[in-house]
């Protein structure tokens, strides 16, 4: 693509959580402080230990939050959707980024710097309240894979994945449609583990009539019953 860069509008914000409180006077006041720029699937929004110090937020497309051990090993973090940011946490305490962004797809995206970002989060408290809110989701969904990692074995890591993906997907006629489906090699990085072992369970959890393969989309059709599964395999008061 040869323009890369593309106007943002008071439209570009009116699709964000963060910004939703906002008049439209208010969001088009806003909207003058953001860049807009497309990515191409695979290319690099920013690295490990970057010192940029933007907010992005996802207008379209699907960003992988990752980063690589020492020995060249990738682990993932999570897979952003449109609506959602990232990079707020250099913003806020001024250090280098925590780990690689990349385009999983091509990605319309914008950005704001640290400056301005504060600006906003001082100017609007219904922004600030709703960043707060974000940053609260983020560390409990942290907070949960750390209990994950230290309480459950491989096998109910991937049960885990699974029923994550499953309450974040769509309900068609009483079933969870999980759409588009993580490969396995994705979900393993994920977890810590490897594509054999997320192709073997999910196989299990298929057998078992727990998710149902139908195209390019894993359909949940027994959340409960998955949530007992892994209730069993932890030690961990609920």
């Amino acid at each position: 693509m040869s323009d890369t860069i593309f106007e943002v509008s008071e439209t570009s914000l009116s699709g964000l959580e963060v910004f939703s409180g906002l008049g439209m006077k208010e969001r088009n006041e806003a909207a003058k402080l953001f860049r807009g720029k497309y990515y191409e699937i695979n290319q690099q929004i920013v690295s490990h230990l970057d010192n940029s110090n933007e907010v992005f937020f996802i207008i379209n497309g699907v960003v992988r939050i990752t980063t690589y051990s020492i020995g060249g090993k990738e682990t993932t973090f999570r897979d952003m959707t449109a609506g959602q940011m990232f990079g707020e946490l250099s913003a806020i305490d001024g250090m280098p980024r925590s780990a690689h962004a990349i385009a999983l797809t091509f990605c319309e995206i914008i950005s704001i710097p640290a400056n301005s970002f504060w600006k906003l989060l001082e100017k609007y408290p219904g922004v600030s309240k709703k960043t707060l809110k974000y940053l609260t989701k983020l560390i409990r969904l942290l907070s949960d894979r750390i209990v994950e990692f230290s309480t459950l074995d491989v096998k109910s890591r991937i049960h885990a994945e699974v029923l994550r993906l499953a309450r974040n997907g769509n309900q068609i006629d009483g079933l969870v449609n999980i759409s588009p489906v993580p490969t396995h090699s994705s979900l393993a990085s994920r977890l810590g583990t490897h594509r054999e072992a997320v192709t073997r369970e999910l196989g299990v959890l298929t057998r078992k009539g727990i998710i149902i393969k139908k195209s390019n989309s894993y359909i949940a059709i027994d959340i409960d019953k998955l949530q007992q599964i892994i209730d069993v395999a932890s030690d961990v008061p609920k």
